[in-house]
């Protein structure tokens, strides 16, 4: 099936439920390093994905209701987001797609309100997102 490629700058946008931890979401930017151009920007090929990191979005998980900070990440692409046919220089070209597994990494644990003020012990969190394309004219399958 054929979707539209990715290119230098479009944006992955997170959803903000990453299972109990609930996460304020900012989109990030994707970095392209394809050898093929499309409107003068770079296509994004298979690995790219990796690029995506978003920095210091607070987050509250359960009873942990004092907000804590962690790093979005693109984990594992859909399989709708991944080229078949369509490559630049021989590596596959991403595509919109449907949506990609993300992973929320907690650097500052959120905590417990007062007395107990016990951190939240639980390193990363897994949620969903999609890609936000600006290319309305090239496909790939």
């Amino acid at each position: 099936m054929s979707d539209f490629i990715l290119i230098d700058g479009d944006k992955a946008n997170f959803n903000p439920a990453f299972g109990i931890a609930t996460v304020v979401v900012r989109p990030g930017d994707l970095k392209a390093s394809g050898a093929s151009t499309l409107d003068g920007k770079k296509v994004c090929i298979d690995g790219d994905e990796k690029s995506v990191s978003v920095p210091s979005c607070v987050y509250t998980a359960g009873g942990y209701t004092i907000p804590g900070t962690g790093t979005l990440k693109i984990l594992v692409l859909g399989g709708d987001q991944k080229a078949q046919k369509t490559n630049s220089a021989g590596k596959p070209v991403l595509l919109k797609g449907s949506t990609f597994t993300a992973i929320f990494e907690v650097q500052n644990p959120a905590k417990q309100p007062p007395p107990s003020s016990t951190p939240d012990a639980t390193p990363q969190y897994s949620g969903r997102g999609n890609f936000m394309n600006t290319n309305t004219k090239w496909q790939g399958t």
